[in-house]
């Protein structure tokens, strides 16, 4: 190498070192942690599960830090204060999303809820998800869908009667059918669940894993010049299956016709997949068929992932704190009773369910980095100052974790809730986000947990397939899912026979 290209070269990396680490002193930056590496940042520091890491760092160096993912600004929030200014006086400042390769591959070129800009075009998106899904009087009309489904529920439970049953598979495989049901006004058989089932878990499970905010390809894009493409290859195979899955389901569903009801009382019916054609057909540049399925893909995959690895976690504790799910079935036979099935508005005549529901989601929140925001202007938070293009990554997994805001933090212990229902308290508690993106599936979630679990502790008598302890291991990815897949035992309870048989 030419000398002179050497030295030239050296002076530019040392520059850009001291540069990047001693300008927060005089620049009024979040503090960050010395030191900032050339070229890559802080990259080095960034392991599996990423929550645990960055909780880690939080202790070790504050809750408010400045990292370098690359070139790219990272604020990285683990205090409830802080993620309060965030997401209230600076909630439109973050209410956009950085430009990662999942929101331009999986996510149609930023164009679907979960990825899009803040705009009109995100707030109309939220507009009919919301009215046709997901609003308290859209969720009020399908209480017969939550029965039903339910119904389902038990009656697959039963046939698996003292048998090892794959709950992982049967989680995803409920709220797959409630989902469907809710966007297109049909579920499928028992039949074609069970096939369809595995292969959306499989789908679900690999967006979930290369969707991290971790992913080095997205910070460091000067590796396709190597030819470094693996990141992007894998996203390209998942939108390949999953965009198959939804257009065999679309195909199912574009003419679908309530056959019980005349055809005016057809023509009011509506659903989410009717409103998505009514768009494409007014704009078929802007809602292509492209869209419609990463649309439909995202949205399935993220409320599916979610609620079943929430449920998945429930049991799991359950089958770990039989003490806890016995004083639950208490509760469900004294309110209840044995007469009739647990119904999803009974949750909320169970105040002791839903401690098991809140503490379940503050020990294993579904997302708990969330998904990533990025200021669109610069910015104070804390007192520092915020540059525009930061990416923001605010980690609910340290805040429901920091023995300064919880007593025994790790300790599994639903009477910490008591009387309190989840409410949230300076920012302590809120397992599905704040401000304008906040997850708009919450009122499900909470009623879709609660009949589950409620009506498998009503319904069954369970245990763990040996005398080891669940494993309670966190497998990688956006969202918290377990390691290994939850396997258990259950038989009919003797009091429920006369519903069950």
């Amino acid at each position: 190498m030419d000398p002179y290209l050497f030295i030239t070269l050296a002076l530019l990396l040392a520059t850009s070192f001291l540069f990047t680490n001693f300008r927060p002193k005089w620049a009024n930056l979040p503090p960050t942690i010395f030191p900032t590496l050339p070229i890559i940042g802080h990259l080095h520091l960034v392991k599996t599960p990423l929550h645990k890491t960055f909780a880690d760092l939080a202790t070790k160096h504050g809750p408010i830090l400045l990292l370098r993912f690359g070139s790219r600004p990272v604020l990285l929030v683990s205090s409830p204060s802080a993620a309060e200014e965030c997401f209230t006086k600076n909630d439109i400042v973050f209410a956009s999303r950085p430009r990662l390769h999942f929101g331009k591959i999986l996510a149609a070129n930023f164009m679907t809820i979960g990825w899009s800009p803040y705009g009109n075009h995100w707030r109309n998106l939220r507009r009919i998800t919301n009215s046709e899904i997901l609003s308290s009087h859209r969720l009020n009309e399908s209480h017969e869908v939550f029965v039903d489904v339910g119904r389902d529920l038990v009656r697959k439970l039963v046939s698996y009667s003292s048998s090892p049953v794959n709950l992982t598979l049967v989680f995803h495989e409920l709220m797959l059918n409630v989902m469907m049901t809710l966007m297109c006004g049909k579920k499928y058989a028992y039949k074609d669940i069970e096939e369809k089932g595995e292969v959306f878990l499989e789908i679900v499970k690999e967006m979930s894993r290369i969707g991290d905010a971790g992913n080095i390809d997205d910070h460091l894009p000067f590796l396709k010049w190597f030819g470094i493409k693996r990141l992007k290859r894998e996203m390209n195979a998942v939108k390949k299956t999953g965009h198959e899955f939804i257009r065999v389901l679309i195909e199912q569903f574009r003419n679908i016709k309530d056959d019980s009801v005349d055809e005016d009382e057809n023509k009011k019916k509506s659903t989410l997949i009717k409103v998505l054609f009514k768009m494409q057909e007014s704009d078929p540049e802007l809602y292509h068929d492209g869209f419609v399925r990463s649309f439909m893909m995202n949205l399935l995959s993220a409320s599916t992932d979610a609620l079943a690895s929430t449920m998945e976690w429930g049991l799991a504790l359950l089958l770990n704190h039989p003490d806890v799910l016995e004083k639950a079935r208490k509760e469900i036979d004294e309110i209840v009773g044995n007469k009739r099935l647990v119904d999803e508005s009974d949750v909320n005549n169970l105040p002791y369910l839903r401690c098991i529901i809140n503490e379940n989601l503050r020990l294993h929140t579904p997302t708990p980095l969330l998904i990533p925001h990025e200021a669109s202007e610069d910015c104070v938070v804390a007192g520092y100052h915020v540059p525009r293009g930061t990416m923001l990554l605010v980690n609910l997994y340290a805040i429901h974790h920091d023995p300064k805001l919880w007593t025994n933090p790790e300790k599994f212990d639903p009477e910490r809730f008591q009387g309190k229902d989840g409410i949230k308290n300076g920012y302590k508690y809120w397992p599905f986000g704040s401000g304008r993106r906040v997850c708009p599936g919450d009122g499900m979630a909470m009623r879709m947990i609660g009949l589950t679990l409620g009506l498998m502790i009503q319904c069954f008598d369970w245990e763990r397939i040996s005398d080891e302890m669940i494993d309670m291991h966190e497998g990688p990815g956006l969202n918290m899912s377990k390691a290994q897949a939850l396997i258990a035992k259950c038989r009919p309870r003797s009091v429920m026979q006369h519903l069950l048989s």
